[in-house]
């Protein structure tokens, strides 16, 4: 990847999670944040809660740090947080997609 489209990538997800690592760390230990997701066969863990904990890593990596793969799940979250803001519910502040949203880092109610 460019290093101009790491910069983009970068601006991207920085705007896109609105969380700060702590938040997302407290997040992730409650029930609702558990609660939420799709699971692979076999998993217990859902992806976007499995996403959040490489979300608090990824905040606490310098920029010449990243590889190649932490770029490319930057991008994942990304798409994840546009398309799932697309399907905002009447009721958000409850709402399971609130609490899926909140699991890749981004809290709808800040907008």
């Amino acid at each position: 990847m460019a290093k101009i489209d790491q910069a983009k990538v970068r601006r991207e997800f920085e705007t896109a999670v609105n969380m700060s690592a702590g938040e997302i760390r407290e997040w992730l230990d409650t029930d609702e944040s558990k609660l939420v997701g799709y699971r692979r066969e076999g998993s217990t863990e859902s992806v976007g809660h499995a996403s959040g904990r490489r979300i608090v890593q990824l905040l606490g990596k310098k920029a010449a740090e990243l590889s190649d793969d932490d770029y490319a799940h930057m991008r994942k979250v990304v798409g994840y947080v546009h398309r799932h803001r697309a399907q905002r519910p009447e009721n958000i502040y409850t709402s399971r997609w609130r609490y899926s949203l909140m699991n890749w880092g981004h809290d709808p109610t800040r907008e």
